[in-house]
């Protein structure tokens, strides 16, 4: 009788993780088709090139042709995300190392819980940090302030907690046998780091970049708030910028036809880019699981 009910209730756990497994491909495939749908008028109308080629954005002038131009929006959202991973993901890992190996353990548990605060904090508090705080400090160095570093310093307290806390969740898998086959081989601390902590936990630090980058690319108040919201391709990290996610949540609620289809490319094109990080990510991993 055991066995049966346990069978049985296999099964109900089978056919709930498929129904599980079936509504969330089920809900991006519908994100998918909406934004293709919603993308198409704009995409048949105006074609690809001229969101490269036109010279600006100007999509309700009032004489001649609306402009579309989406370069420098995505380069202020490639230029911000990049920027904040670079400072983020090594200050993430640190932490989480430091948490690990080195911190006493009252320390590293009040570092944790300092973490995880900041992972709950709202972006809007962030923005808003970073406009009263932040952007009268580098206003004093460079006016105006709102640019493109301030999105990147923002950027960077918001994704960090991420990075830091699945970094030491991945950290704490790594079997006991293996650190005390090092300690046993007398291997110092900082080699057994090198040599067989990082090695064995770099897919589950893959996935924590990954997450933090996809973090930083959809954000979108935060970087509304301290950017300055200047489409222009940023020449210093003092010029100010609007990105992707900045411009459709400014211009929806008032765009239009062409205009607010155009909006959806913008939305499809941070799909692509977040399916490409995806690509990349299992690129990596792979290559490294082969090394």
């Amino acid at each position: 009788m055991k066995t049966r009910g346990a069978t049985r209730n296999d099964r109900i756990l089978l056919w709930g993780l498929r129904g599980a497994s079936v509504l969330a491909s089920s809900i991006v495939l519908l994100i998918v088709y909406f934004l293709l749908a919603e993308s198409l008028p704009a995409l048949r109308r105006i074609g690809i090139a001229r969101f490269v080629t036109d010279g600006d954005w100007l999509p309700s002038t009032a004489e001649g042709e609306n402009q579309y131009r989406l370069v420098p929006m995505l380069a202020a959202t490639l230029l911000s995300t990049l920027g904040a991973v670079l400072i983020a993901a090594p200050a993430g890992l640190l932490s989480a190392v430091f948490c690990h190996f080195y911190a006493p353990k009252a320390l590293a548990t009040l570092q944790r819980r300092i973490v995880e605060l900041l992972a709950g904090i709202p972006s809007v508090i962030y923005g808003f940090w970073g406009l009263v705080t932040l952007v009268p400090i580098l206003q004093r160095l460079a006016p105006p302030g709102q640019n493109l570093l301030a999105g990147i310093l923002v950027l960077t307290l918001m994704i960090l907690p991420t990075i830091a806390m699945l970094a030491s969740a991945t950290l704490a898998t790594i079997p006991q046998a293996h650190l005390q086959g090092a300690a046993a081989l007398g291997l110092s601390r900082w080699t057994t780091l090198r040599g067989v902590v990082l090695p064995e936990a770099a897919p589950g630090l893959l996935i924590a970049l990954l997450l933090g980058t996809m973090r930083a690319v959809g954000e979108t108040m935060a970087v509304l708030m301290v950017c300055g919201n200047v489409v222009q391709i940023p020449t210093s990290l003092f010029d100010p910028v609007r990105t992707l996610t900045a411009n459709i949540a400014l211009e929806m609620g008032y765009a239009t036809s062409e205009h607010r289809s155009v909006l959806f490319v913008s939305g499809l094109a941070l799909m692509a880019l977040v399916v490409l990080l995806i690509g990349l990510q299992r690129q990596f991993r792979r290559s490294v699981t082969l090394v």
